[in-house]
């Protein structure tokens, strides 16, 4: 008879002939292997977990009047806990959020601009939207973008996080 280093388990060699051992299960393989899949699973299930507020991150699409008429739009965001905060279109013509709110029940979001308009004179420009294909790790934001007398529409999709 041998045994199993690890767990004592006792083997028999089959003396009827047949030189096959038979082998016993061992205890601490199996419950090693059992632990090895666990650990996997948790690890897999966290890493999928950390996306995040639905509105954190950058956000790229366009805005205009009609199909022809569009203007790209980039959008940042972030959400500390208690405040959305963001910014339009970084760097020299960025623009800063202004009264950002977002309403989880329906999952709309309102905020406020201080753009120009084509004469270079400051415009009020007030946004609202809805977050579609909330699961999705491309989820969208769609509605509408008024700035002064014009009213457009907009879509913006979240790019997705490789950071994970």
């Amino acid at each position: 008879m041998t045994g199993c280093p690890l767990c004592n388990a006792q083997s028999r060699l089959d003396l009827e002939g047949s030189n096959e051992m038979q082998i016993p299960r061992c205890r601490f393989r199996a419950g090693a292997f059992v632990m090895l899949h666990a650990g996997l699973l948790v690890t897999c299930l966290s890493l999928s977990a950390q996306e995040g507020h639905p509105l954190v991150g950058s956000w790229h699409g366009d805005r205009g009047t009609g199909p022809k008429n569009r203007t790209d739009v980039t959008l940042i965001m972030d959400w500390d806990g208690a405040q959305l905060t963001g910014v339009v279109n970084p760097g020299f013509e960025s623009m800063k959020l202004h009264n950002a709110k977002l309403t989880p029940k329906d999952w709309s979001v309102h905020f406020e601009l201080e753009a120009r308009d084509a004469a270079g004179k400051p415009s009020r420009c007030m946004v609202d939207g809805k977050i579609d294909r909330l699961g999705s790790d491309q989820r969208t934001l769609t509605g509408t973008w008024v700035c002064g007398s014009v009213t457009q529409d907009f879509k913006l999709t979240r790019d997705r996080d490789y950071s994970h």
